[in-house]
């Protein structure tokens, strides 16, 4: 039977390493930025996962969407230009996909623990996924469209939960 303490611990460290990948696949310093962002998050992850086998963790309620809308901001207040190709696209989606997975898992085994801490702590995990799934969602519209999507759009894409 699968552990699923271990098996979600390895989902963040897999998680942590994709995005340190595309860090360094990627020329854009503001990208770079909420690349690492999103790659602490999943230490974040690992970490509060790894206590629940033993204890009650605090999970803090993470800032990534505001700090994300501000390094777009950021960088349109720069002038850079994106040259964003559609292998790099195809790597946004494919990080949105696993998110989306790694929401769906959380919610999923939510319901499968018996110790009420712990069926928060999934929740919460599946709640921070989505917020990662939705930034990702963003960065795709961002780098497939960054004239209409920065110049329409004024930052409505981020809103908070």
């Amino acid at each position: 039977m699968i552990n699923i303490f271990e098996y979600a611990m390895q989902m963040e460290k897999d998680g942590e390493d994709y995005y340190r990948q595309l860090v360094q696949q990627t020329a854009n310093k503001g990208m770079r930025t909420i690349l690492t962002m999103l790659a602490d998050e999943e230490v974040k992850h690992y970490n509060a996962i790894e206590k629940i086998k033993t204890e009650k963790p605090q999970i803090a309620e993470t800032r990534i969407l505001t700090d994300a809308k501000n390094v777009f901001a950021q960088i349109k207040e720069s002038g850079e230009s994106f040259d964003f190709g559609i292998k790099q696209t195809e790597l946004y989606r494919q990080a949105r996909d696993i998110e989306k997975k790694s929401m769906d898992f959380y919610a999923e085994k939510a319901n499968e623990v018996t110790e009420e801490y712990q069926k928060e702590v999934f929740l919460k995990l599946a709640d921070e996924e989505k917020k990662h799934y939705f930034l990702l969602e963003n960065i795709i519209d961002f780098i497939s469209r960054p004239e209409t999507w920065l110049e329409n759009a004024e930052f409505n894409h981020l809103e908070e939960y």
